[in-house]
C-alpha cells in the first residue's frame, strides 16, 4: 500500500511497519532503527523482545495527537528488524547469566566468556552506529527502539560525529554511570559514563527521575561538570510544596542546550505503566506528565536531534501499548 492509498481512520495493517504507516525509508523525515539487545541486563530480561512487540502494538493506535496534529504526516518509516542482531542475542544472553550467577554466588568469572560478551557489545555498537550515519547522511532524523539501554551508543556516537554539539535528556530510574556493570563493558548501566568518556561533543547530560543509583554514581553526577540531576526524590518534594509539574519542566529544559537528544528509558514511568520491564523502581511519573516533557522541550525552540525508547519488557499487553504510544508521541513532537 502506497503513501496516497493509505487510510489513517481505517482498520490498522500489519505490514510490518512502525503504526502501520506506509512510507519507505526515501519517503520518510524520520526513521526508526529497532534493536532486540538485552545480553547484559542484570535482573529481568525480556527487552529484547521489545521491539516487535511495540511494533505489532502500535497498528492499533489511532493518530490523531492533539500536541502534535497530523505531524505523522512528514513520514516515520521501519528499519526492519535485523533478526541476525536477535540471533545472536539469544545466542549470548545464556552465558551471561552464567557470568552473573558466578559473581552472586562468588565464585570465579570465566574471563574468555566476559571477554566474548564485551567484544559483542562493541560490535553491536559500530553495527547501530553504522546504520545510524547511513540515515543521518540521508538526511533523515533516527531513533533507536531497544532493547536494553545500551543499544543506542552508536546513535549517539554517530550524532556525535554530525553535530559540533548537543545535550542528552536522560529520563530514567537509574543514572547509568557505572563504568562497567558486573564485569560488562557494555552495560546498560554503563550507556552514560560510556557516552560521556567517548563522545565529547555531548556537552550536557541531563538526568531527571533517577532514583535508584549508587553512591559512586551520585559522587560521579554531582561533581561531573556536564551532568546535572533532578533526581525523582526532588520532582516528588517540588510537587508537595506546590511546584506544578509544569514549571518543573521549564526548569529542568532550561539546563538544557539549544540541540537536545532525548534517551527514555521506560522504567522513567511509574511502573503500574511498564510492569514488566527489566529494573522496576517504585515511583516514576505518568505518561502525559512524560509526554508533557518532551513537549516543553519542542515549546521551548530547541532542536531534538535525536532519540531512543528502551527498556520495554512485553511481560504483559500493558508494556508493549505504553511503549508504542509513548514512542508515538516522541515521533510526534519530534516531527511536529
Amino acid at each position: 500500500m502506497g503513501a496516497k492509498m493509505f487510510d489513517p481512520e481505517g482498520v490498522g495493517v500489519h505490514n510490518g511497519r512502525w503504526f502501520g504507516m506506509p512510507f519507505s525509508v526515501s519517503e520518510a523525515a524520520l526513521a526508526l532503527i529497532s534493536v532486540p539487545w538485552d545480553v547484559t541486563s542484570s535482573y529481568g530480561g525480556g527487552s529484547s523482545r521489545g521491539p516487535a512487540a511495540m511494533l505489532e502494538a502500535s497498528t492499533q493506535l489511532d493518530f490523531y495527537d492533539p500536541w502534535a496534529p497530523e505531524a505523522w504526516r512528514r513520514g516515520i518509516a521501519t528499519v526492519p528488524i535485523d533478526d541476525a542482531i536477535l540471533q545472536h542475542n539469544n545466542e549470548l544472553r545464556p552465558l551471561a547469566r552464567k557470568i552473573i550467577e558466578a559473581q552472586e554466588e562468588g565464585k570465579t568469572i570465566d574471563p574468555r566468556a566476559l571477554q566474548k560478551i564485551n567484544r559483542a557489545s562493541g560490535e553491536l555498537n559500530i553495527r547501530v552506529e553504522y546504520e545510524a550515519r547511513k540515515l543521518l547522511g540521508a538526511g533523515k532524523l533516527v531513533g533507536v527502539v531497544g532493547g536494553d539501554h545500551s543499544t543506542p551508543f552508536g546513535l549517539i556516537s554517530a550524532l556525535g560525529q554530525k553535530h559540533e554539539s548537543f545535550g542528552i535528556l536522560h529520563l530514567d530510574a537509574h543514572c547509568d554511570l557505572r563504568e562497567r556493570y558486573e564485569g560488562f563493558e557494555g552495560s546498560h548501566a554503563s550507556v552514560m559514563f560510556n557516552v560521556l568518556r567517548d563522545v565529547p561533543r555531548v556537552s550536557h547530560l541531563v538526568q531527571v527521575g533517577v532514583r535508584d543509583f549508587s553512591t559512586a554514581e551520585m559522587e560521579f553526577a554531582r561533581t561531573h561538570k556536564k551532568v546535572t540531576l533532578f533526581t525523582g526524590a526532588l520532582l516528588a518534594q517540588n510537587s508537595f510544596v506546590g511546584v506544578t509539574w509544569a514549571e518543573q519542566c521549564r526548569q529542568i529544559v532550561s539546563a538544557l542546550p539549544s540541540r537536545v537528544y532525548i534517551s527514555f528509558d521506560v522504567d522513567f514511568l511509574s511502573p503500574s505503566l511498564c510492569p514488566g520491564t527489566g529494573t522496576p523502581v517504585p515511583g516514576g511519573v505518568g505518561f502525559d506528565e512524560a509526554a508533557w516533557l518532551v513537549r516543553t522541550i519542542r515549546d521551548s525552540g530547541r532542536t531534538v536531534v535525536g532519540f531512543d525508547l528502551c527498556e520495554v519488557s512485553p511481560a504483559t499487553v500493558l508494556d508493549a501499548v505504553v511503549g508504542a504510544r509513548m514512542l508515538f508521541k516522541l515521533c510526534g513532537q519530534i516531527l511536529k
